[in-house]
């Protein structure tokens, strides 16, 4: 904790045991994987990360 408030960085949890502030980002992955990956081929890293690009414009778009 004393390195985090040295360096001026803040944790993203809201209370002891209460992640509230990540339950966002945790949603999105589900969907991300369910909509994307699930039942799909394995691919390489290369392709993993335009495929996670791509989702990502869309899903936004």
């Amino acid at each position: 904790m004393k390195t985090l408030k040295k360096n001026r960085i803040f944790q993203s949890m809201s209370r002891k045991a209460t992640c509230l502030d990540n339950a966002v980002i945790e949603n999105f992955f589900g969907i991300m994987k369910q909509e994307m990956y699930y039942g799909e081929p394995l691919v390489s890293y290369t392709e993993l990360k335009k495929q996670i690009e791509r989702y990502i414009d869309y899903y936004n778009h």
